[in-house]
């Protein structure tokens, strides 16, 4: 049995990001070859044609780096298969623009993939109800959760790196959690995970030259979901559920957002649109690069927060709280909310102060990489 260590979770990350970043040039070619090309449109927020299969050199890095050092058991494998064919889906849906229903039913066989072999959420721990069983519900739950993540990533990939930094950021702090715990098998997948999103973003920043698609976005959120199952929620730890929340907080915030307006407005929950985090700062003059430094630093603040979580010592796990690290857990939590608040209520009273008649205009619009 292979014993995998913090070594190998950093060789693994360096890795996977010299990969991804030396492949992607190849497929930018691969994607001009077959039309893959992102047009500049109106609910877009580029201006020049851009090739969209830079997920493809995500998952060699993702591939390659994971034969070295995961073991190589069933639920490697599984996890492995499940992330190539999710990237296939990808694929082909950004060559030929999938619909709404095969795109669902492609997400939720691969997510199928790892879940059979055995990478699924069966015991947890709840508030109040404390440590729980889910039996044989744990199958279609895990599956649901993964499906979920899948498109709450794809959901933020809108603008030039968007999605890559996040994932990378979450990626990271999934690992230090992870490898704290001795679930190496875990820290080691978020690592290669990590690198290959920051590989990736070396040609993913703006001014793009390419972007990963749905490719990529389908790629991520699978690889985060399943590294956020073996690594936190297969535990009967008091955190388990609310840590992988907290560092998935901006794009699951982003697309609830939506989606609550989308219901609000009697408008179906796949259709595109610009109400996203990003298109609501495009809207208010941010530039993509600002844009990217305030939803990165969002996206740390509430990191910081889960690492914080996980290792400051403020309670004995038996009700006895420390005065001293309970203050200091206090401020961390204080510091993330004040940072979601001025995100999520003061951008948006800008917004929709400067461009209230825009946005109802041009509602139906959406963003580059799938249907939301």
């Amino acid at each position: 049995m292979q014993v995998l260590d913090t070594g190998d979770a950093l060789l693994a990350f360096l890795f996977a990001a010299s990969v991804a970043w030396m492949l992607v040039p190849v497929a930018e070619t691969v994607a001009k070859r077959i039309g893959a090309m992102d047009l500049p449109k109106e609910r877009g927020l580029h201006n020049v044609p851009t090739p969209k299969l830079g997920g493809l050199a995500i998952l060699v890095a993702v591939l390659g780096a994971g034969a070295i050092w995961l073991p190589w058991d069933g639920q490697t494998r599984a996890i492995l298969g499940g992330a190539a064919a999710i990237t296939l889906l990808g694929v082909i849906d950004d060559v030929y623009e999938l619909p709404a229903l095969p795109k669902l039913l492609g997400q939720i066989a691969a997510a199928m993939i790892p879940v059979l072999a055995g990478v699924r959420a069966d015991v947890t721990t709840l508030p109040i109800v404390g440590g729980f069983d889910f039996g044989w519900m744990s199958y279609p739950l895990t599956v649901i959760g993964i499906v979920a993540v899948i498109n709450v990533i794809n959901f933020i990939d809108g603008v030039d790196g968007l999605a890559s930094g996040v994932c990378g950021i979450s990626a990271a702090a999934f690992a230090i959690i992870a490898i704290s715990r001795d679930r190496f098998d875990a820290g080691v997948l978020a690592a290669i995970t990590a690198g290959a999103s920051l590989g990736f973003l070396r040609h993913g920043f703006p001014p793009a030259s390419s972007f990963m698609g749905d490719t990529g976005s389908n790629l991520l959120g699978y690889l985060l979901a399943v590294i956020a199952v073996q690594g936190s929620l297969k535990t009967n730890a008091v955190l388990a559920l609310a840590l992988p929340l907290v560092v998935l907080a901006v794009p699951i915030l982003d697309t609830g957002f939506v989606v609550a307006k989308r219901l609000k407005y009697r408008r179906p929950i796949y259709e595109a649109d610009r109400w996203h985090f990003h298109h609501r700062m495009a809207n208010i003059g941010f530039s993509k690069r600002r844009t990217l430094a305030y939803l990165y630093g969002w996206t740390l603040v509430l990191a910081g927060l889960a690492l914080a979580l996980r290792f400051v010592p403020y309670s004995d796990d038996r009700g006895n709280f420390d005065p001293a690290w309970t203050a200091v857990i206090g401020v961390c939590l204080v510091l993330a909310m004040a940072s979601s608040v001025y995100v999520v209520y003061v951008l948006e009273i800008l917004k929709l102060r400067g461009s209230r008649r825009g946005l109802g205009a041009r509602g139906g619009a959406g963003r580059r990489g799938g249907r939301a």
